[in-house]
Order: structure tokens, then sequence, then C-alpha cells
């Protein structure tokens, strides 16, 4: 990348979304953990991956329970979406040897956080888009930690998966040079008229949540490293991944216009039988906010594993 390039994507980005938050905030390199206080004693605990240009939000209203221990990341160089809230080292951070924006450097991000904060043992980790290639990547790098760990992987990015055709033809003629300029153009247009496109029918929650997509990250430069890195991950890694998932569910939608659903399809039936595929009628490529409906319940975990 020319060097006057990154000097443009290096801009920063100021912090458009946040809303209240309850509990703790933990800084792990570029990127943090966010535990919410639960008011009941916790049941079970579930560790929420959210996906390019979307924040930790994306998944409070689906786990609102009481007896449910939060526990969400943000992603390297993406504003962490709190009020009120100092965030902390902790103790049990670990340095980071990938490069941030990356894939691999959000799956260190997870494992530290995976390996250090859940107070429950019934554990489920739900990613949602590029959220989902994270956890896998996490389950490579750290197959152990995941022996009774349910996994939810909501729309995903999967080995071997596609962008949409229409998301492709969009990214086709942008230059690295010609992101600022593309996000700001954006930025500036009414989410109306795109946002039924790629988003599908909105709801009060999505138009909230996607109005401000381009300000999710600190800098341009964040959001082409995860564009290529996502790209380059799906080409590079093979089906044999899932082969570590101990028991999961594959969420997708009936219609996805960010990803390629047909890929995404043939991928997760590549998945061993331990790994069960609802299709969903989520009209959009944002499953858990088109219905809550569509999150399993808890009761499909199976406890008796974990004796």
């Amino acid at each position: 990348m020319k060097a006057s390039h990154v000097r443009k994507l290096i801009k920063p980005i100021e912090s458009a979304y946040s809303e209240m938050f309850s509990g703790r905030v933990y800084r792990v390199g570029t990127g943090a953990v966010s535990v919410r206080n639960h008011s009941g004693k916790a049941e079970q605990t579930v560790v929420g991956v959210h996906g390019f240009l979307e924040n930790h939000c994306y998944f409070t209203q689906a786990y609102e329970a009481p007896t449910t221990e939060l526990i969400l990341l943000t992603c390297s160089n993406y504003h962490i979406p709190v009020n009120g809230v100092t965030p902390e080292s902790p103790d049990w951070e670990v340095p980071i040897r990938h490069l941030e924006g990356t894939i691999e450097y959000d799956a260190c991000i997870l494992n530290q956080a995976l390996a250090n904060l859940p107070s429950t043992e019934n554990i489920r980790v739900h990613g949602h888009s590029r959220g989902g290639a994270v956890i896998l990547e996490a389950i490579h790098q750290w197959p152990e930690l995941y022996e009774n760990i349910e996994v939810v992987l909501e729309a995903p990015v999967l080995p071997n998966g596609r962008l949409s055709a229409l998301v492709t033809a969009v990214l086709e003629p942008v230059s690295h040079g010609m992101w600022p300029w593309l996000i700001r153009l954006i930025n500036s247009a009414p989410s109306s008229a795109y946002g039924q496109t790629f988003f599908g029918k909105m709801n009060p929650r999505k138009k909230q949540l996607l109005g401000k997509l381009f300000s999710a990250t600190k800098d341009h430069l964040t959001i082409v490293r995860n564009i290529e890195n996502l790209m380059a991950w799906m080409e590079r890694t093979d089906a044999s991944v899932y082969s570590r998932v101990r028991y999961g569910t594959f969420l997708i939608p009936a219609v996805d216009r960010i990803l390629d659903r047909q890929a995404m399809l043939a991928s997760a039936r590549q998945s061993p039988t331990t790994m069960r595929i609802i299709e969903t009628e989520a009209p959009s490529h944002f499953i858990t906010l088109d219905s809550k409906e569509w999150v399993p319940g808890f009761e499909s975990l199976p406890t008796a594993a974990h004796g």
C-alpha cells in the first residue's frame, strides 16, 4: 500500500455510537472485552463477537436474561460502544503477535477473554458475520479451550465463503486511495439510500445500530485491512477447522446481500453432524436484529457433557 494512501487511511474516525453500559471493560491489545453486570445468579455465559463495522451492542438485546453473564468483544481498532465506564487493563492480558485489524488478532482477544472471564460452565460463543470467522480461527489457535463450548455462527464468514455479488460489484472498482472518499460519501448519504438494499427490511433496532456503520472503527485503515484479511482468510482456511467444534449451530438467513448465501451453506454442510444448520426465514444478513426468535434457546445446551 502506498504511503500516501496509508496516511489518508490513518486519519482518526470519531466514535458516533454508544449505549449506557453497567459492568466492567477490559482493554486487551487494541481491542476490548466488556462484562455486563447481571442481577441474578449466572446460569450461563454468552460471549458475543460482533461483525465487520458493527459493535458489541448487536447482542445486548438478544441476551437480556438476568441469569445470563454476557461478555462482549470489541475487535481491534474499533471504538468501545459504552458510556460511563473506564476501561481497565487486566493482569491476565498477554501481548498479541498478529497484525491488528485481522481475524487472527481478534481471535487472540477472544481466547484471552474465554480463558479468564466466564464464571459458569455453560458457555456459548456467538459470532455474527466476520465474528463467525474470528471464532473458527480462535478454535484453530486453541482447540482445547473449546472442548465443552457451544458455538453459534450467525450468517458467518466461513472457509471457502464469498462476499455477495452485490458487495463485490461495489468493492471491485475501489482502490485504497478511494476509501476515505467513498466512506465520506456513504456517511453523508441518508442510510435509506442504500439501507434497504443491503440490510433488508428495517426496524427500530436495525436503524439504530446500522445507521452508523462507518464510524465503528478508529480509522479507515482498519476497514481496508478487515476486508482484505477477510477475503484472504476465506480463501486460505479449509473446512477441516469444523472438526474441532464440539457442538453448535449455523444460523443461515433466507436472504443475504452481504455474503454469498449459497457458498455459506455449502461450507456449513462440510461440517460434522455435531453442528446443526438452521435455515431461518430471516430476510437479511442481520438475523438477530431481524428477530430474536432465531437465537437458539439454552435448553439445547448438552449440559451432560459438562458432567
